[in-house]
C-alpha cells in the first residue's frame, strides 16, 4: 500500500517515487494518508523571463499541491477500494528542471 501511494504522489508531483515518504493511518476504519515529497517546478530564472510558464506548468506551487492532493485521494481510493477520510501533503523542497518541449 506504501509504495502505490508514493506512486501515485510521485506522478502527481512530477517526481521521481524514491523521493517520496507515505505515512498510512487508521482513522476510524479509514485510511489518512500524508505524504512527504519534493515538487517539480521550473527555475526561477525562467519564470522571470517567461511569466506564463507558471500556467503552463500547472499553476502555482500551492495549486499544484492542491491539485496533486485531489488526485492522491481520488486514485489511492480509486485503486485500492480503500475510503480516504483525509490527504496531507507535505512539501519538503522543490525538484528544479527545465520546462519540457511542446512537440
Amino acid at each position: 500500500m506504501n509504495r502505490l501511494v508514493c506512486a501515485v504522489a510521485a506522478d502527481a508531483l512530477g517526481v521521481d517515487p524514491s523521493a517520496v515518504g507515505a505515512e498510512i493511518t487508521d482513522d476510524q476504519g479509514n485510511l489518512a494518508l500524508t505524504v512527504s515529497a519534493p515538487i517539480r517546478v521550473v527555475a526561477l530564472t525562467r519564470v522571470h523571463r517567461d511569466p506564463s510558464v507558471v500556467t503552463r506548468t500547472g499553476g502555482t506551487i500551492l495549486e499544484r499541491a492542491e491539485h496533486a492532493r485531489q488526485h492522491i485521494h481520488y486514485r489511492v481510493g480509486e485503486l485500492t477500494g480503500s475510503t480516504l477520510s483525509r490527504v496531507a501533503v507535505r512539501l519538503t523542497g522543490a525538484d528544479i528542471r527545465p520546462e519540457g518541449r511542446v512537440r
